[in-house]
This record gives C-alpha cells, sequence and structure tokens, in this order.
C-alpha cells in the first residue's frame, strides 16, 4: 500500500492507495467495470507503460511525445470541508522526451475519513462564528467589528457548503452522469453569503447566531463586496444559470476566470465617469478554495513542426472554486475558475540581483495579466492580444479538465477509455463567442495528446459543443485577425484553417443558385474572411498595369491595401457546435432570418429558443423580503420560490381590496429602503411619494439611455413653463439611471456626463421642486440592482427595435411588480404577451421597421418631430451646463460616422414622450396601477432561469437531475 497526503483547505488529509492504482475498486463502481468494454484490459505496449483507448472498436495509442513542461500536470479534484477531504485525483502526464507514462488515476478515495455533520442550530452556529472569529478571520483580539463579523460568518456558512459540495461530487463520481459544463467570460454574482444563508435554509439561525454577537445578519452581509467577475446581463445571466443547475439537482460545472481587478469601479468626479480597479480581492475571499493540485498548462506562441506545437511560452493555470449552492437540496455544484499565480519560475533572479528590478518581474507580469482585467481595452494591438489569449487560456485550461474528468470516470467506472462515449458524457455550452476556441481547442487535445485521427475528433466536437448566440451587434460578433491568431496559437490556425476548408468544400450549390451566388454564400458562411478561398490566405496584391504598352516605362498603379485576413468566431461556433440558440423569441427568429440565415437554411435542426430567465430566489425571495411575505401569504405557500408559475394564483387576488392595501405596503417598505440608498450614495432627497422610474443597465447607444435623459430635459422645460395650478396636476417622479460605459467609449460617457448635469439643474431647481429628480446611481451592480428594483414603481427598457437580444432586467423588475415602458424588443415581446397588453406601455417603430427609417434617414427623408426638435435646441442652449453638441451630433446629419441618428433616437421620441404621458395617466388611479402590479408579478412565472435551465438540459444538454444523498 502507498499513501498520498492531500492538503485541503482545512488541513492534510492521508489517502491510502493500492500499489497497482488500476486494480483497485471505486467505492460504489458497478460490478460491470470489471470488464473492459469489448473484452479488452487496460494493457501495457512495450515499457512504454501507455494506455489503449478506444474509438469505437479501434485501439488509439496516445501520442510518445513528452508535455514541454515535463512536469506533474493534472487535476485534484474538491478538496476538504472542516478535516474531511473529498478526495484527491492526480492524472500524470507524460514525463521525458521520448516517454510517455501512463495517466493513471490514484484510484478513486471516496471512503475518506470524516467528520459527523456540523450542528446548524443557532446556538452551535454563534460558538463557530466564535471559533472563526478567533482562528480564522483574522479580526484583533477583544474586539467583533463587523468586517471581522463578516469573515467569521463567511467562514462558517462555507464549512457548511463544502459538506453538500462534498456529498455531491461524491454522487457525480461514483454515478458518473453526463455532465454539462458552462463556459463563460463573466459571471455577475453578487454577494454570496445573503444567497447562501437563504439557499440552505439557515437564515433565521444565522440572524439569532449573530445577534448574541449584537450584529444584525443585514449589516453583517452588507459588508461584502460584489465579485469583480462580470460586467452586465451576460455575467447575470451565467450566474442565474448556475443557481437553477444547482436547485434542480442536474450535474453542471461553470468555468470562468478570477479576475483579480474586474471590470472597474465607477466614481462620478466632476460630472464625469472616472474608472478605478475594483478591489473585491484585496481583502481574503472566505468563498473560494484554490486547489493547488488542479493546474494545467496553457500554450503560446512557437512553432509548429510535423504537427507537434514547441511553444514560445507556457503558462500555468490554477484553478479556485466556488460553491454555487442550490434552493431545498443537498445539491451544491461548482464555479471553477482559472488563475494565473506568480511563478518563482518566471523571476528573473541574475536580473533583480543586477538592479534590474522591473525586468527580473517582466515575465510574471506579463503571465499575471491575463487575470487582471475583464475586457482589457482593445483599441491597441496590445489590447486586442491580451483579450485573445485570456479567451483562450479559458477553453484550454477547461477542455483539459474537462478530457482530464471525463477519463479518470472513465478509467474508475469502465477501466479504459472509449472516445465514442464523450459527447454521452460531456456536452459543452459556449456562452457567447468569447469561448469559441474550446472547439478547435478540443480538436488538439484529441488530436494532438489522445491520438484520435480527424474524421474522429470531429466527430466528438460536433456532437459536444453548443453556442448560445447573445447579440446581433456587428461589433459583437468577434472576429479575430488571423496572422495575430498564428502568431498566439500556431497550432489551432492550422485546425481552424482545416475546419474551414472542409467547410468551404462541404457546401453544395442548391437548386437554381448560380456559381456566383454559391460561391458569395460559401464566403458568407466561411470561418475565414478576406482570404483567397484556394489558399485560404491572404490573397496576393496585383498592380493595374497602365499604358498603351506593355513595356519597362510602364507605369504600375497599386490597388488599395487588401483588408486583413480575420478568423469570424461566430461562424466557427455555429459550425462546431450541436446546437445554436437565441435568447427570446424574436432575438431567435433575428438569429434565423438574418445573422445566421444561411447556417439555418442548411441546418434548421440547429438552431433552438431558449429564452433568458432570471433566478427567482436571488431577485424576488431574497431581495425583495416584504413583498415575498405577501405573496407567500396570499398563495399559502413558499413553493413559488422553486415553482414560478405558482405565481399565477396571485392574479384572482389582483383587485381585493386587502392584497392591494398590503402590496402598497410592501412596496412603500421598499422604496424607503431605496430613498434611503440614493442619500447615502448621492446625497439627493427623493420624495417617496413619486413615481419612482428606473432604467439600469450598460451604458451603450442602443439601450438608449440618450432618449431617456433627453424626455427628461423635455419634461422638465415643460414644467418650468407651467402655471402653478397647472404643475398641481404633474405626477411626481424620480428618474433614475445607473450602469457603466466601457472605459473606451467615448460616447457612452458622455451620456453619462449629460446625466449627471442634468440631475444636478434639476434637483437644485426649487422652482420644480418635488416634481421631478433625476439620480444617476453610481458603480451599478448585483448589490445595487437588488435595492434598485424592488423599489422601482416603472421600469425603462427602451432599446432600438431588433437590437437587444432578450435583457434580464426586464424580467427582475416585472417579478417585483414594476410595470414596463418599452419597444417590442428582446424579451420585451413575451413580457408583453404574458402580462397582457394593457399591462405595458408600449412605443417606439418595430423591428421590421428599423432598416427603412434608416434607408429614409440616409436619403434625406427624416423630418423631426417638433417635440425632438425643442429638446435638442433646449439641451444646446446650454441651460445643463454645457452644449454637449459632440453627444447631440451623433443624432443629426443623414449618415456617416457617429451621426445619421442609426439607433432612431429622434424618430421614437415623440411617441415615447407620449407613452410617458400614458404612464402618468396610469399612475393618477392608483387601484389600476396596483392592480397591474400585482398582476405583473402573477405573470413572471415564465421568466425564471428554473425554467429555461431545464429546457437546456432537456432539449440541448440531455443532461439529467442528480441528486445528491
Amino acid at each position: 500500500m502507498k499513501t498520498t497526503t492531500t492538503t485541503s483547505r482545512r488541513g492534510a488529509v492521508s489517502v491510502r492507495a493500492s500499489a497497482d492504482p488500476r486494480t483497485q475498486k471505486s467505492a460504489g463502481a458497478p460490478k460491470a467495470a470489471k470488464k473492459a468494454e469489448g473484452g479488452k484490459r487496460l494493457q501495457r505496449l512495450g515499457n512504454q507503460n501507455r494506455l489503449i483507448a478506444t474509438v469505437g472498436d479501434a485501439a488509439v495509442a496516445p501520442p510518445a511525445r513528452a508535455d514541454p513542461s515535463g512536469q506533474l500536470v493534472g487535476v485534484a479534484c474538491v478538496a476538504a470541508a472542516a478535516g474531511a477531504a473529498i478526495g484527491s485525483f492526480v492524472q500524470k502526464k507524460v514525463g521525458g522526451p521520448g516517454k510517455a507514462k501512463a495517466e493513471e488515476p490514484l484510484g478513486v478515495p471516496l471512503a475518506l475519513p470524516s467528520t459527523t455533520a456540523i450542528p446548524k442550530d443557532s446556538e452551535s452556529l454563534a460558538e463557530n462564528i466564535g471559533y472563526h472569529s478567533k482562528y480564522t478571520a483574522g479580526g484583533l483580539p477583544l474586539r467583533f467589528t463587523l468586517p471581522q463579523a463578516y469573515q467569521a460568518t463567511a467562514e462558517s456558512v462555507s464549512e457548511r457548503l463544502l459538506e453538500r459540495w462534498d456529498t455531491t461530487f461524491n454522487s457525480f463520481e461514483t454515478e458518473n452522469p453526463k455532465m454539462a459544463y458552462y463556459l463563460s467570460m463573466e459571471y455577475l454574482h453578487g454577494r454570496t453569503l445573503s444567497n447562501a444563508v437563504n439557499n440552505i435554509g439557515l437564515q433565521g439561525e444565522y440572524k439569532d447566531a449573530l445577534l448574541k454577537f449584537g450584529h444584525k445578519l443585514e449589516e453583517v452581509e452588507s459588508e461584502e463586496k460584489d465579485a469583480g467577475l462580470g460586467n452586465g446581463g451576460l455575467g447575470r445571466l451565467a450566474s442565474c444559470f448556475l443557481d437553477s443547475c444547482a436547485t434542480l439537482d442536474l450535474p453542471v460545472w461553470g468555468y470562468g476566470l478570477r479576475y483579480k481587478y474586474g471590470l472597474f469601479k465607477q466614481r462620478i468626479e466632476g460630472g464625469l465617469q472616472h474608472e478605478v480597479a475594483e478591489d473585491w480581492l484585496d481583502l481574503s475571499n472566505p468563498w473560494e478554495i484554490r486547489r493547488d493540485l488542479v493546474k494545467y498548462p496553457v500554450k503560446f506562441s512557437g512553432t509548429v513542426e510535423n504537427g507537434e506545437w514547441i511553444p514560445g511560452d507556457v503558462i500555468e493555470a490554477t484553478a479556485y472554486d466556488l460553491p454555487i449552492p442550490g434552493y431545498g437540496t443537498t445539491n451544491t455544484i461548482s464555479l471553477r475558475l482559472w488563475n494565473v499565480e506568480a511563478e518563482s519560475s518566471r523571476f528573473d533572479l541574475k536580473s533583480f540581483n543586477d538592479g534590474s528590478h522591473l525586468v527580473a518581474h517582466k515575465s510574471q507580469i506579463k503571465a499575471e495579466d491575463l487575470c487582471s482585467v475583464l475586457y482589457p481595452g482593445d483599441d491597441t494591438d496590445e489590447g486586442k492580444e491580451l483579450r485573445l489569449r485570456q479567451q483562450y487560456f479559458l477553453c484550454s485550461a477547461s477542455m483539459q479538465d474537462i478530457v482530464a474528468t471525463f477519463k479518470r470516470r472513465q478509467l474508475a467506472q469502465v477501466g479504459r477509455i472509449n472516445w465514442q462515449s464523450f459527447p454521452e458524457k460531456v456536452s459543452v455550452q459556449m456562452n457567447d463567442t468569447h469561448p469559441a476556441l474550446s472547439a478547435p481547442e478540443l480538436m488538439r487535445i484529441l488530436m494532438d495528446v489522445e491520438g484520435l485521427d480527424w474524421k474522429s475528433a470531429w466527430k466528438i466536437v460536433q456532437k459536444t459543443c453548443n453556442y448560445t448566440n447573445h447579440t446581433i451587434l456587428p461589433e459583437a460578433l468577434e472576429a479575430w485577425n488571423l496572422d495575430a491568431m498564428e502568431s498566439l496559437l500556431p497550432r489551432h490556425v492550422e485546425i481552424i484553417t482545416r475546419m474551414d476548408k472542409e467547410f468551404r468544400s462541404s457546401v453544395r450549390r442548391a437548386s437554381g443558385e448560380s456559381a456566383e451566388d454559391h460561391s458569395a454564400r460559401v464566403e458568407n458562411m466561411a470561418i475565414l474572411k478576406n482570404v483567397d478561398p484556394v489558399t485560404l490566405r491572404k490573397p496576393e496584391p496585383k498592380g493595374v498595369k497602365v499604358g498603351a504598352k506593355l513595356s519597362a516605362a510602364a507605369v504600375v498603379e497599386e490597388e488599395e491595401p487588401l483588408p486583413d485576413p480575420v478568423v469570424r468566431m461566430a461562424n466557427m461556433s455555429v459550425i462546431s457546435a450541436a446546437r445554436v440558440n437565441g435568447v427570446a423569441a424574436i432575438h431567435t427568429e433575428i438569429v434565423k432570418a438574418e445573422t445566421f440565415n444561411d447556417f439555418y437554411k442548411m441546418w434548421p435542426e440547429k438552431f433552438q429558443n431558449k429564452t433568458n430567465g432570471v433566478t427567482p430566489r436571488r431577485w424576488l425571495a431574497w431581495c425583495n423580503p416584504a413583498l415575498s411575505a405577501v405573496i407567500t401569504k396570499w398563495l399559502g405557500t413558499e413553493a413559488w420560490i422553486q415553482d414560478l408559475t405558482l405565481l399565477k394564483g396571485l392574479e384572482k387576488h389582483a383587485q381585493d381590496p386587502e392584497l392591494m392595501r398590503e402590496w402598497r405596503e410592501a412596496k412603500m417598505e421598499m422604496k424607503v429602503r431605496l430613498a434611503q440608498y440614493v442619500k447615502e450614495k448621492t446625497g439627493y432627497v427623493v420624495p417617496l411619494s413619486s413615481m419612482f422610474d428606473t432604467q439600469i443597465k450598460r451604458i451603450h447607444e442602443y439601450k438608449r439611455q440618450l432618449l431617456n435623459i433627453m424626455a427628461v430635459a423635455y419634461r422638465y422645460k415643460q414644467i418650468k413653463q407651467m402655471s402653478p395650478s397647472e404643475r398641481k396636476e404633474v405626477v411626481p417622479k424620480v428618474v433614475m439611471i445607473g450602469g457603466k460605459a466601457f472605459a473606451t467609449y467615448v460616447q457612452a460617457k458622455r451620456i453619462v456626463q449629460l446625466i449627471v448635469a442634468v440631475a444636478k439643474t434639476v434637483n437644485n431647481d426649487k422652482e420644480v421642486g418635488d416634481l421631478l429628480k433625476v439620480v444617476f446611481i453610481p458603480n451599478y451592480n448585483v448589490s445595487v440592482a437588488e435595492v434598485l428594483i424592488p423599489g422601482t414603481d416603472l421600469c425603462q427598457q427602451i432599446s432600438t427595435a431588433g437590437m437587444e437580444a432578450s435583457g434580464t432586467s426586464n424580467m427582475k423588475f416585472m417579478m417585483n411588480g414594476a410595470l414596463t415602458i418599452g419597444t417590442l424588443d428582446g424579451a420585451n415581446v413575451e413580457i408583453r404577451e404574458e402580462a397582457g397588453e394593457e399591462h405595458f406601455f408600449l412605443f417606439g417603430a418595430t423591428e421590421p421597421e428599423i432598416p427603412g427609417i434608416r434607408a429614409d434617414r440616409a436619403a434625406g427623408k427624416f423630418v423631426p418631430h417638433p417635440k425632438f426638435s425643442e429638446t435638442m435646441d433646449y439641451i444646446k442652449s446650454g441651460v445643463f451646463g454645457e452644449s454637449f453638441q459632440e453627444l447631440l451630433g451623433s443624432l443629426e446629419g443623414n449618415e456617416g460616422f457617429g451621426r445619421g441618428d442609426y439607433f432612431c433616437v429622434g424618430h421614437d421620441f415623440a411617441s415615447y414622450v407620449d407613452e410617458l404621458d400614458a404612464v402618468d395617466e396610469h399612475w393618477r388611479d392608483q387601484d389600476k396601477w396596483v392592480t397591474s402590479s400585482i398582476i405583473n408579478t402573477a405573470k413572471s412565472g415564465k421568466f425564471s432561469s428554473d425554467r429555461t435551465i431545464d429546457q437546456y438540459a432537456k432539449e440541448i444538454w440531455g443532461v439529467k437531475p442528480n441528486s445528491a444523498k
């Protein structure tokens, strides 16, 4: 017997394994595992001790080639809880030139020493918090401040999650279900403590335990900083999906990057947005576990010789795991984040001793840059390269980990690796195009590391990978410079070029299609763009000879430079994927009819719709306790927290005076909380009797915060012109806008500047007083949304029709009883269908009308509405401090860069302000408004991410619930 020691978060645990790991039995493994498929056992090839795998009936031996690093690289899956470990599973990679060592598992040590479950009553929890305050929270002696209370409580809750994590992983490892793996460049989690204590059902116990120390749980929870892992809806959606996967007992893991400085922290100074680094990791993160043994080499640059990639640089990816607890279940899944550690081998000691201190750290700094910032600015070649490096880093580490997990479980359960069964055990979801390199990376691993041929590997990839499209915006459909990618990923360019070549040759001419049309269709669908269709490289420039005779004196007129070849990541994702889905009904139809129409005609079975959803736990049950209590009372059950369709039961009570009274009181309680937050963060005092009108989302021209603030300026001007008697009829309104403008998006930052300027002028106008207040909410994030959304009366979803894929804040507002003013865009279409037309305020052009509006504008046919012209002139007059000509210039002219009003603000303006008048009229009848509010909540059941994920599981991933016991 031999003993392996694995170090967990809580200490070291010895794991015994037999001398011959291949003969060790896995606890709970089926008897059939004793016999290898096809009657074959693991065999040794000579002295090389190499594994034989199978693809169908064919035996495949991995190539006898060492990993360039020549070191141990592999996995250690899931560590210990309170002195008990789940186990360490290590796979040894090949060791030296010409020698290929067997990738032998150490067995599946699931029968590890364990402790009894930690008590969960308030007395025991108080003792546990006290223990962590002294021994793990790092607080000062004899003091128990709020920061210390947060750290100690988080450590205590983390232990309870680890118990559940242990059980869940044990279930995955022994039962070996098909797993889905969700790859996303961003996750917008928000705070973990409040979500965790509620999901595991210990909110009351921890509340009582902390009161013994003189602290309120809510105050302790507020000490936590939002994780800086995401930006907007894409990241928040990913986090909602993981919550639902855990709640539905689905075997799913998430993969992402551990950004040290996040996107940025937004500050408003001097009326302008300023960006500073997120500080969420400045203190320890009690929720993550660093997996010291879960490391993979990620290669960059270098050369390819005879199909072998000789990298110019190798960076080690280290795993950090975050537990994702389900609600009402033991199931606790993982979000695995990859990080780059400062390896000692990268430190140039000689340079340091020579006095070149920065030079000594250069290699470390370049490596660590990979996980420094989410979406680094890409206005420079260096920024573009860093983004590409980040995307590949995520894909490579994740795919290596997925393959290692598959192999480990295959060996434990079956006794050999049957690659044909890979798609039966693995489904990969690429969240947008950022993880698109997952497909060629899986090809590389299967061919170069595992020895499969192209045909076999490609079949596996096309059955395993799936792609979610989140946008039709051209700038978001990524295209990477081919030369830059070849410099960074030379082996992948070989693979991608062959993918493109084989795809091009597979596209047949349709009946009646001309050769020219066929060629154009192929070029539109191909992965590589701006390449010679034969060589798939940049075409050679051809000069145009000028002169009567071809002679030495002839003049050669050069053509304009040819565009650089690019790799279209969206096209590659569609070609590689088994399933492609949009995220709202209208968005999916646009994807099929326009964005990927040629692909849809070729592969209609690939395309699906999966309307987004949000978790009802965080976005209603936990963030809005007042309204949740009313809902539970009137439904007579808390079961709606897991089955949001039960909210329909509220509809029959929508006009009950008692429910309406309680609904108003609950909404007012949340408005009081929001008003307190606004005063604390901005200094502005907002009247509670006003309509709270909110727009929170990333600042972007297509989301049209500019339309919103222009309507506010128009409203302000109208109030200023009213007589005192007319002002008495005005509906008081507080307009709140929050969101981050990307650091290099100049026009978006100008929109922020205008909002802040309007707020300053309006809020200090004593003549207008409480009739109108404007607030820009700084540093919008999940925790801010959890205060804003429950306190909102009207939400703004006003994007240009056809440009918002789905939206998810619209769903959160609806769940919390806010009414919506919006266009027929994204999920608004389905929200209006569910709520009913009379409970939704619709304005603006529809998606089919937009191209014609733009064409008329370009032709000089646009005639601005007087209300729009009046507002433009009013802002230009300098009433808000300056003319904002550079911003408003985008709404002028007929065409040209940055002009011509591409997002149709001018066209929709009059319709928008007229519908805002309709909102006011609805508000004046408060009984009517409250009834609409109740009905919006009652009809929001469709927009639970539980429904969305159930559809993904059944219709895309093919995974089934695997309840941890």
